[in-house]
């Protein structure tokens, strides 16, 4: 179990393997899924959906998983869509560089575990609260 809310989360990548690995390891009764195969149609499923997040795969039909992220965050920073989280499933380590640039939320090297996958999902959709220090005020005197 991901939450104890529900979930949509929108799975974009063309590759059948990886949509089995996201679903299988993500699955249960408070999660449901949208599967896109096309990195065009991704700014109008999450118009028509908004999910809570996008699993978006590096490379997703002829539009890069960088390409389809910069589009979102335009869009959103317009208003033309909600904000949505972004985990981005990379294919090499080097990659990194792409999903920091991109303003992904997160990443994840391919090939991952369930575990790997659950954790940096649940990172994403519930970030850790940050503690506030209270400083003490400086003594008049």
């Amino acid at each position: 179990m991901l939450t104890s809310f529900l979930v949509h989360i929108l799975v974009a990548t063309d590759a059948d393997h990886v949509v089995s690995s996201v679903t299988d390891a993500l699955s249960g009764p408070n999660t449901s899924f949208t599967i896109c195969r096309e990195g065009r149609l991704i700014s109008d499923l999450v118009a028509e959906r908004t999910p809570d997040l996008v699993v978006l795969d590096l490379q997703i039909g002829s539009k890069g998983g960088m390409a389809v992220t910069m589009d979102l965050r335009l869009d959103e920073s317009s208003g033309a869509l909600p904000t949505v989280k972004v985990l981005m499933l990379l294919d090499r380590q080097a990659d990194v560089h792409l999903a920091r640039r991109s303003a992904a939320d997160a990443y994840l090297v391919k090939p991952f575990t369930p575990l790997a996958l659950k954790k940096a999902v649940r990172d994403v959709l519930n970030p850790p609260v940050a503690e506030s220090i209270e400083e003490e005020a400086p003594v008049a005197g």
